[in-house]
């Protein structure tokens, strides 16, 4: 296989990655969208019982648009659920509302990944932008701003692989609070661990999309120099 076809099968096997990702976490949500949890809980419901026995009260509930647009806000101290997930008594929502408030007893614990992850966004922010356009002029004019390019990419790199704890450790807390609070029942733990563990898969698919982005401009750089 010369340098060519294995430059278009990482980008194949890339995309296919991210294809399967977004359907499992899709189908997932779908599925458990579906399931209406025995206590009729909606997703505020659990969010705020969560936040209110971790000593969290300051923290705000609000609706946000979007799909599965859920998010905390470390700056502000918010926790912005979807309106399907905000108002929903579905499984999904329970995991998902569980899940942000994870993050929100991760920044009251000072939990280091999520501070870290938090601290370098700038960062990664301005050194992925420049590290693109590095390398498009690196093509035009000079190789040299490939590996540039690629260096400053890698910035994006570290900021996924610090990430993915912080998620994974977000879903575990919110399996124990939803357990511990009562808020589940055993088969509903078990489906909220499906729901979450779905979602996790597409920061794993992201981690490796990048790894492989990265490889294909690495082959270009060195195709060149060779």
């Amino acid at each position: 296989m010369n340098s060519f076809e294995l430059n278009y099968l990482i980008i194949f096997v890339a995309l296919i990655i991210t294809f399967i990702s977004q359907i499992a976490v899709s189908s997932s949500y779908r599925k458990y969208k579906k399931i209406e949890n025995s206590k009729n809980l909606t997703g505020f419901d659990v969010a705020r019982k969560i936040l209110d026995e971790n000593s969290l009260n300051d923290i705000m509930i609000i609706e946000t648009r979007g799909n599965l647009s859920d998010h905390y806000d470390p700056t502000r101290k918010v926790i912005k659920l979807s309106s399907d997930i905000y108002h929903g008594t579905s499984i999904a929502s329970l995991a998902v509302a569980a899940h942000e408030c994870g993050h929100a007893i991760q920044d009251k614990d000072k939990y280091a990944p999520m501070r870290i992850r938090s601290s370098i966004i700038p960062f990664v922010n301005l050194s992925t932008r420049i590290g693109y356009i590095a390398i498009v002029l690196g093509v035009i004019f000079s190789y040299t701003l490939i590996e540039v390019g690629i260096i400053l990419l890698c910035s994006m790199l570290l900021f996924q692989l610090v990430t993915l704890p912080v998620e994974l450790n977000a879903s575990k807390r919110a399996l124990t609070e939803l357990e511990n609070k009562k808020l589940v029942t055993k088969d509903e733990k078990g489906e909220a661990k499906n729901m979450l563990s779905a979602a996790a898969f597409t920061y794993i698919a992201s981690l490796i999309s990048t790894m492989l982005e990265i490889l294909r401009y690495v082959l270009i750089f060195t195709r060149r120099d060779n």
